[in-house]
């Protein structure tokens, strides 16, 4: 944290001079300030130029000859993001390549000097910008809002630029193809994505597309070729993303590729990898009929203004909030494990007794989803009928993609034409007759049940499919296309109806809700003891990317995996201890977990632990669901700590401590105050303790004296 802050400080200086340069308001930091400063879109060089710029960032599109991105700034730091221009995408169409906008002739592609910019020629094969409109932001779907959920603004405040572009040399007439760029409020974050309008009366096959193209700044020089390159520090990643549980591993789209133009890079076989391509791995291989459209997926970008690990989380965990703000959603849910009348409505008697807000009919539970029968939709909208009575929402697990279920329905692998060897070996197709049916049963059981979530478990992965049979797609380069889109669609259509998802893949930006955290599943059959600490690791490594409420936990309370008596903690009240410290850690951390068991408490003791912890979330559940800075990691040799931080609210931070040692433990822990926006005096008090006035130092933190009992738990509220 010294080195970040003395980071910091020559980062302000640096906005100081940007902003008196630019004219923008970029002189406070934007993860602890709120920036009011709006974005802007203003024409330049008499229209020659046109520029998109919040503040923080800024892009700038030369539009004569042709339409090109001739300036990428990030104005937190005074650097360029570019080194060149490129076109603006590239197309295939009916089996031909084309390049859309761009401009040629820049000698030099290690930098780009404002005045070569009149020299340079536009292709006469590329698609030719032809106008451009302007306005606000717009939401990419509907968001229902059902529940708690962070005060955010959907669509986030922005604006939004279109440049429209059309074919080159009278071919392909009637068609319009259009660039959308959208830029936010007080957050150096851009989106991207392509629109193609078929106006003629023949239809058209888009093979493949390229709809972000960036000649980026090189990160690092080597002479040599390395064993791993260090790419540009931007965060890419876009809403076509699918098997992983990590904006890293779902990453599909994001391509650092070598620059063939960059002749003069230092590497001695010209192999840097310093342009950006976002592109769909396969496909997306459809006909675009006449006066009909397509959209392709979006590209965010997100610009760093420093390489300190913390803050780049931070700035991660803002843009998550802003472009899918459905994700601070937190219930605190029992995953109930038997899904018949009378189990179901012990759960949600016990959910209203001390506070959980949400009860799913976790897996193995005998819950069916695909049953449309009348009668058994019936019997279980009487009991989402009756959780509402109770103030509690009810949900229930359905299995999609990893399991088999027939020949004729499977994803047929291209290497053998037959079934098997998908990513969990077998797996439905999407877009069979099967999936189609799938969906619509899922859709048909919503709506007539009620139910308020659907926990989905093996979501769409990404396989590919080389059936020429199935309904929903024409062969193998257009089914992972088809497939996203019959999911992702379904996800959106829930998200408009403020169905909550739990997905265990990342689908965040298509309008899932959570994933898990992170951990091993066969760890919850280990000892209570070791359970309880690899749970605060998985914690505290889960939430370097994700906010505390974008991760479930798990809590085993009858046996999972096995592990036998010594893993779970049924009989609940005689092992108060590990389950008072599962509570502790996961509410503590903001962090809901799958409670997993047939009940919650089996004593007045027992439910007035449980009660605690609720209480305790709730009542600091703004700040618990803030963003969480790393103290110290878990290790069991000596105490641990997170810190929530919020500048926003009354309660600036919270710091949780846990003790996980066999002694009492007294020493002075240091906390770093920077991103609660104190600058001079915190009030903190231990749980609801006496409030002292506590100093900072020049580096914004405090140095508080803590003395914590064995194995427990103690927190300090900040103001």
């Amino acid at each position: 944290m010294m080195d970040a802050k003395r980071l910091l400080a020559l980062e302000t200086m640096v906005l100081l001079l940007v902003g008196a340069v630019s004219g923008a308001a970029v002189d406070i930091d934007w993860l602890v300030t709120q920036i009011n400063e709006p974005v802007r879109i203003e024409e330049r060089l008499n229209g020659k130029e046109i520029v998109l710029s919040n503040g923080l960032i800024s892009r700038t599109f030369r539009l004569q000859p042709n339409a090109a991105t001739v300036a990428y700034d990030n104005l937190m730091t005074g650097e360029s993001i570019i080194r060149g221009v490129k076109p603006e995408a590239i197309v295939e169409l009916d089996g031909k390549k084309y390049e859309v906008g761009g401009l040629q002739g820049q000698v030099e592609y290690a930098y780009l000097q404002a005045e070569w910019l009149d020299s340079l020629t536009s292709d006469p094969n590329a698609f030719r910008f032809e106008s451009l409109e302007a306005g606000p932001t717009k939401e990419r779907f509907a968001w229902k809002r059902k529940r708690y959920s962070a005060q955010t603004t959907w669509p986030p405040p922005g604006r939004s630029l279109v440049l429209h572009f059309e074919p080159p040399g009278g071919i392909l007439k009637g068609l319009t193809l259009s660039m959308h760029y959208e830029m936010y409020r007080g957050i150096p974050l851009l989106a991207k994505w392509l629109r193609i309008r078929n106006g003629s009366d023949k239809p058209v096959k888009l093979n493949t597309f390229v709809s972000e193209i960036l000649a980026a700044v090189e990160y690092e020089s080597r002479v040599e070729q390395p064993a791993q390159w260090e790419y540009p520090n931007i965060h890419v990643e876009s809403d076509y993303a699918f098997h992983g549980g990590d904006p890293k591993s779902a990453n599909k789209t994001t391509h650092w590729v070598v620059d063939p133009q960059y002749g003069t890079q230092i590497n001695y076989l010209r192999k840097t990898p310093v342009m950006l391509e976002s592109r769909p791995p396969l496909g997306p291989d459809v006909v675009i009929e006449p006066g009909a459209a397509f959209e392709s997926f979006r590209t965010f970008e997100l610009i760093h203004d420093s390489t300190e690990r913390e803050r780049k989380g931070l700035a991660l965990r803002r843009m998550y909030r802003t472009i899918a703000p459905w994700a601070t959603e937190n219930p605190i849910i029992m995953h109930v494990r038997h899904a018949d009348p009378k189990s179901v409505r012990l759960a949600i008697d016990q959910c209203a007794e001390v506070g959980f807000e949400m009860v799913i009919m976790t897996f193995g539970s005998g819950f069916n989803m695909e049953n449309i029968e009348p009668g058994y939709m019936a019997r279980m909208k009487e009991l989402v009928d009756y959780a509402h009575s109770k103030g509690v929402e009810l949900g229930g697990y359905s299995l999609l993609a990893s399991r088999r279920i027939s020949d004729e329905h499977d994803v047929i692998n291209p290497e053998t034409g037959k079934p098997g060897g998908a990513i969990f070996n077998n797996s439905p197709c999407l877009c069979s007759r099967w999936g189609i049916d799938y969906f619509t049963r899922i859709k048909t059981f919503i709506e007539r049940t009620g139910l308020d979530l659907l926990e989905h478990d093996g979501s769409y992965p990404g396989d590919v499919c080389a059936s020429t049979s199935h309904p929903g797609h024409c062969g193998l380069d257009d089914s992972q296309w088809r497939q996203w889109k019959k999911i992702t669609d379904f996800y959106k259509w829930c998200r408009g109806r403020g169905v909550y998802l739990n997905v265990p893949d990342w689908y965040f930006l298509s309008g899932s809700n959570k994933t898990a955290m992170g951990y091993r599943e066969t760890n919850w059959s280990l000892p209570r003891e070791r359970q309880i600490i690899l749970g605060r690791q998985n914690i505290f490594d889960g939430t370097w990317k994700k906010t505390p409420s974008m991760g479930w936990m798990f809590v085993p309370l009858v046996q999972y995996h096995g592990g036998g008596a010594a893993a779970t903690l049924e009989p609940l009240s005689e092992h108060l201890d590990a389950y008072g410290a599962h509570l502790a850690q996961d509410f503590g951390s903001g962090v809901q977990a799958c409670y997993r068991g047939p009940r919650l408490y089996d004593t007045d003791e027992t439910k007035a632990l449980v009660k605690k912890w609720v209480d305790f979330y709730k009542e600091y559940r703004d700040i618990l669901d803030s963003d969480i800075i790393h103290v110290r990691r878990p290790d069991g040799r000596d105490i641990d700590c997170i810190l929530h931080v919020n500048p926003h609210l009354k309660h600036k931070g919270l710091a949780m401590v846990c003790n996980p040692l066999d002694r009492t433990v007294s020493k002075k822990l240091r906390l770093p105050l920077y991103y609660t926006g104190l600058t001079k005096i915190a009030r903190i008090r231990e749980q609801e303790g006496k409030e002292r006035r506590c100093q900072l130092d020049r580096k914004y933190n405090v140095v508080i004296p803590i003395t914590i009992a064995p194995k427990a738990v103690t927190w300090f509220v900040i103001e």
